[in-house]
């Protein structure tokens, strides 16, 4: 099984991080890929390196984004596309078992892609850990009509072991690396957030299990990374949902609809924007 960490600005965890990835049962290679941090990441990431022949760092001159940084990772890995691939956010930081009770649980399933159970340190449960696809037109709709819409986030049923979802957070992902290369790895137009659904989506219409292990629990301190550039985080979830409209919504939708979910998206910007600076 490889590791693969994308770190931007993420001294706070990152040693923690590789320390308990190195620890880790059946992970036999480790790639961290740095989108130019510069708060000392690299060099925490450089230590490990020296003491691990198993981690191995790709130093980008520039921020690709993080999908991009996944896909570097990989391609690292060279050699045959076989084994078991773990994307881990730099801010997860897991037990020693987790990966290999993940592995053991997709293995049944035969093409699967899993997230774990993800926790705050006061053990609250990550909403993003469950997730449906975006619903553009049910949103607008309940906008329209001041109702609720869909929900996003599902809500965990502890009753199965591994609960079915239409997507997980990208913070932790398990899968193949035969269906990674098969659905083309990570849309690399997407610079941060919607990547991991348009993933999710995209390996289920490979015919993948996509579901989350409840009894799996990973503690992910949310938001090390995007807490430097919030705006810049913003922006781009944004851009990101509209990616994915397009991708794959836009064509079996009326131009009402598209031109509503485009204002939609676009005019919450700004006021998600001034909330994200003042925090």
């Amino acid at each position: 099984m490889a590791a693969i960490v994308v770190s931007y600005q993420s001294a706070a965890t990152i040693d923690d991080c590789l320390t308990r990835l190195r620890a880790a049962q059946g992970v036999s290679a480790i790639r961290v890929v740095d989108n130019h941090s510069s708060d000392g990441t690299l060099e925490i990431v450089q230590r490990h390196a020296a003491g691990d022949a198993r981690v191995r760092f790709i130093d980008n001159p520039d921020n690709p984004g993080f999908g991009v940084g996944c896909n570097q990772g990989v391609a690292d890995l060279g050699g045959a596309p076989t084994g078991w691939l773990a994307f881990v956010n730099p801010d997860c930081l897991l037990e020693a078992d987790a990966l290999a009770r993940l592995r053991a649980l997709a293995a049944p399933l035969g093409e699967a892609l899993l997230g774990a159970d993800l926790v705050d340190d006061d053990g609250v449960r990550d909403g993003a850990a469950r997730r449906n696809d975006p619903d553009f037109a049910g949103m607008l709709a309940g906008a329209l009509r001041r109702a609720p819409s869909a929900a996003l986030n599902l809500a965990p049923d502890d009753s199965q072991a591994l609960q079915r979802v239409q997507a997980v957070s990208g913070a932790l992902m398990l899968m193949p690396r035969a269906l990674f290369e098969r659905i083309g790895g990570f849309d690399p137009g997407y610079r941060l957030h919607a990547e991991d659904l348009d993933l999710c989506r995209r390996a289920r219409e490979a015919g993948a299990t996509v579901a989350v292990a409840n009894g799996v629990r990973v503690l992910h301190v949310r938001g090390v990374s995007s807490r430097s550039r919030p705006l810049f985080v913003e922006w781009h979830k944004h851009r990101g949902l509209w990616r994915y409209f397009r991708k794959f919504e836009y064509a079996r939708r009326g131009f009402a609809t598209r031109v509503g979910v485009f204002a939609a998206i676009w005019l919450r910007f700004p006021i998600a924007a001034v909330r994200a600076w003042l925090r």
